[in-house]
């Protein structure tokens, strides 16, 4: 949704550096697919954990249902 491939990669690494003093929610940022694609297996299984525990569904391939869970721009209101 931002406009760049790789976008969400960078979004996700900048919340992730930043989490501890901002406490900021770069587990919320998954890829276009619906995927979590962290590198390592551990990880992922903490990106997932991190979801789970906010009520978001993850299947055992690491994927979120974008249909149910995409946050949408017109949804929200307008100040």
């Amino acid at each position: 949704m931002a406009g760049n491939p790789k976008a969400a990669r960078q979004v996700s690494w900048i919340l992730h550096s930043s989490t501890k003093k901002y406490n900021l929610p770069w587990h919320r940022v998954i890829s276009s697919k619906g995927i979590i694609s962290l590198k390592s297996l551990e990880d992922r299984e903490y990106q997932k954990n991190l979801l789970e525990q906010e009520g978001i569904m993850v299947t055992d391939g690491f994927k979120v249902n974008l249909k149910k869970y995409l946050w949408k721009i017109d949804s929200i209101e307008k100040i």
